[in-house]
């Protein structure tokens, strides 16, 4: 009787997130192609960008920490990797209904704010996120492009330190990024993401 009623409490403690996480992608699955809002009023998707390698798909927001932690990281590494092929795409996750200071008026004025130089665009419906498996901000998704199909060839965080870019040792997007850059697996192609919770109701 203990036993099934811890099986039952471990049930009922997951959440929606912890169970995403099992239906997400691998390494080596191919990404399926969106259309979301930007904040500059237009919708975005991957088929967009004819000319990229491949793409920084990176779930953040604007109220975590984490994610306020790692904005001028995100800037740096679209600054670094468009013109090679690897452009950013941010995509907010979070339920504005959920959580407040995630509306799509909200996004726009952080862009502003920080001088964001990619799409930073809003999962309406939350449709997007539970198809990578993402599960905190920030949570990143590195793609490749084959042909018409985008191969996950990176999933996790963004380096090593979570918080204090003085401490980062290790850049796992860079790392990962520079061998597709030459025609190399990354040598680091999964880590933990460390950041908030998805907000949904």
């Amino acid at each position: 009787m203990k036993t099934i009623l811890f099986a039952f409490s471990l049930l009922f403690l997951s959440t929606p997130t912890d169970l995403v996480t099992e239906n997400g992608y691998s390494i080596g699955d191919i990404a399926t192609d969106f259309s979301l809002p930007n904040v500059d009023g237009e919708m975005v998707s991957l088929a967009d960008f004819e000319d990229a390698k491949g793409f920084i798909v990176i779930f953040t927001c604007n109220t975590c920490p984490y994610s306020i932690a790692n904005e001028d990281r995100i800037i740096a590494l679209d600054n670094k990797y468009k013109e090679k092929g690897y452009p950013v795409i941010a995509i907010n996750p979070n339920d504005p209904a959920a959580a407040k200071g995630e509306a799509m008026s909200d996004m726009k004025q952080r862009s502003l704010d920080k001088g964001f130089t990619f799409p930073y665009l809003q999962d309406v419906g939350q449709q997007v996120y539970p198809q990578y498996g993402a599960t905190k901000t920030p949570h990143v998704f590195v793609l490749q492009k084959a042909g018409d199909d985008n191969i996950v060839r990176y999933i996790g965080a963004i380096d090593d330190s979570s918080r204090n870019p003085k401490k980062v040792k290790k850049r796992y997007i860079e790392q990962a990024v520079d061998a597709l850059l030459i025609g190399k697996s990354p040598s680091t192609t999964t880590t933990k993401a460390i950041g908030c919770s998805i907000k949904t109701l």
